[in-house]
């Protein structure tokens, strides 16, 4: 049986209802459609409050986030426009955008305390502790109808959904790119924020082939294809390798030394000591709410690679983070990979692959470039979080130090595991390919190198468990 899952391509037909966020073959985790970088009239007050919020606005000039005064202009100005929200519940794209730009609101809202202090050098100390109802009422209401949790998410908001192009006729190529909505200096698109969010869009833009080679080789494996098998592992490498290369671009577009200084605005509640009780959502309920922040880790390209790849997690309290994270994605990429891991599991799709020398190294060549991919994002996290802040979770809430390792921890463990089960046929037709003597040289080096960091950052600040464990699959 072929995969069941329905995933649109470019000839799909599309209504206003349509989620923005539904897979697609050419858009692949993209939102379908590219986004209103503008609201309805009828949130004029909340357009100039967040045109006014960033610390550099549009025009150059200090905005309310550089004096401190957003709070104060946000309960003199912003009136509760929940039944404006409900007026555009059918229409998908704007109940998108509404939610992404209360999310900025909101976040900012609660952090701009936290990121004055930082400038001083005070540390984070708390956050506001209550979300006025202005806030909060709309925020929980568009969440509700768009589908995502009531704060600022990764696709739904701060990332995915937070582009617009220069000139139109260009598409989404990246020069083309400009944020819709900022914290600190991204309007300017040379800015180390804009560069953060462009890199992931343009990242994300390579996901159309992730996904089809995915499905045609979850589909080889129904049916014992071993040519349409190897057909989407190769197409899935040739993705991947794009992504890979995208993602390095990182370190030229979004500087080391200039991201915490927009990374507090994108803070969560769970799990921060800047909100040690929660936040009151004024006018929605008096017991106070949490939800993690916004992370690179609610992406789905890695996740739809470790659901069809099969590559088992440890049990341990940082997976159980990695779970939690799968809420804060959007409603059709959750089904998806929910799909994926189903069944892949019932194909026994990792055992297909192993079954011949030729698809096992297709095999290991996709999981070394996961590999490559979670080394990277651990070392930014190294270079990018941990030289500039001794704060101790990232902004989705876990720890900062041992939470990446322990996913990389196994994959490199699961590539020992499947070595044996290749001959280097050099399968992958790629110029300059390593052989798997190298690809499994870097595999034992890093799984030294990995543990040995793991342990000087812990030891360094404070605690943890140093090494995470690693089932065997």
């Amino acid at each position: 049986m072929e995969f069941p899952f329905p995933i649109l391509d470019a000839n799909s037909p599309l209504s206003a209802s349509t989620p923005p966020f539904t897979v697609s073959t050419h858009r692949g985790f993209l939102p379908i459609n590219d986004p209103p970088a503008s609201l309805p009239p009828s949130f004029a007050p909340l357009e100039s409050l967040l045109s006014r919020m960033p610390i550099v606005t549009a025009d150059g000039t200090p905005g309310l986030l550089a004096s401190g005064n957003l709070g104060e202009t946000v309960e003199k100005e912003l009136p509760d426009l929940s039944e404006e929200v409900e007026k555009f519940k059918d229409d998908a794209a704007i109940m998108n955008a509404i939610y992404r730009d209360y999310s900025f609101l909101l976040s900012a809202y609660l952090l701009e305390p936290c990121h004055l202090r930082f400038l001083k050098g005070e540390g984070y100390g708390l956050g506001r502790q209550r979300l006025p109802a202005v806030i909060a009422k709309p925020m929980v209401k568009v969440s509700e109808i768009a589908g995502f949790k009531p704060f600022m998410e990764y696709a739904g908001s701060y990332a995915l959904y937070n582009y617009r192009f220069s000139d139109p006729s260009l598409g989404l190529t990246y020069s083309n790119l400009r944020l819709v909505r900022a914290f600190e200096q991204g309007l300017d698109p040379t800015s180390s924020e804009a560069g953060f969010v462009f890199v992931h869009i343009n990242m994300v833009s390579h996901s159309g082939l992730l996904i089809s080679g995915g499905v045609e080789a979850l589909n080889g494996a129904s049916l014992s294809d071993r040519i349409r098998f190897d057909k989407g592992m190769k197409d899935m490498l040739e993705a991947l390798r794009e992504i890979n290369k995208v993602m390095d671009t990182m370190w030229n577009k979004s500087k080391p030394n200039g991201y915490n200084t927009f990374r507090t605005f994108i803070f969560g509640i769970t799990s921060q000591s800047m909100f040690p009780d929660g936040v009151v959502y004024e006018g929605v309920s008096e017991e106070p709410m949490s939800f993690r922040g916004e992370s690179g880790a609610n992406d789905s390209m890695i996740p739809l690679c470790d659901n069809l790849f099969q590559i088992t997690m440890p049990d341990t309290p940082l997976t159980e983070i990695l779970q939690d994270f799968r809420q804060y994605r959007p409603g059709n990429h959750r089904e998806f990979l929910q799909a994926v891991k189903d069944h892949s599991d019932k194909v026994n799709f990792r055992q297909f692959a192993l079954d011949d020398s030729t698809s096992a190294e297709l095999y290991l060549r996709a999981l070394d470039y996961v590999r490559d991919f979670r080394w990277r994002h651990w070392c930014f996290t190294r270079e990018y979080i941990l030289k500039f802040s001794k704060h101790p979770t990232a902004t989705g809430g876990s720890p900062i130090v041992t939470w990446l390792p322990n996913q990389l921890q196994a994959v490199l463990a699961l590539m020992i595991q499947v070595e044996p089960y290749c001959t280097n046929n050099d399968v992958a037709g790629e110029a300059g390919i390593k052989d798997v003597q190298e690809i499994m040289d870097l595999v034992r080096s890093q799984q030294v190198t990995l543990s040995k960091e793991v342990a000087k950052y812990t030891s360094e600040r404070g605690g943890g468990s140093v090494t995470p464990s690693v089932r065997s699959s």
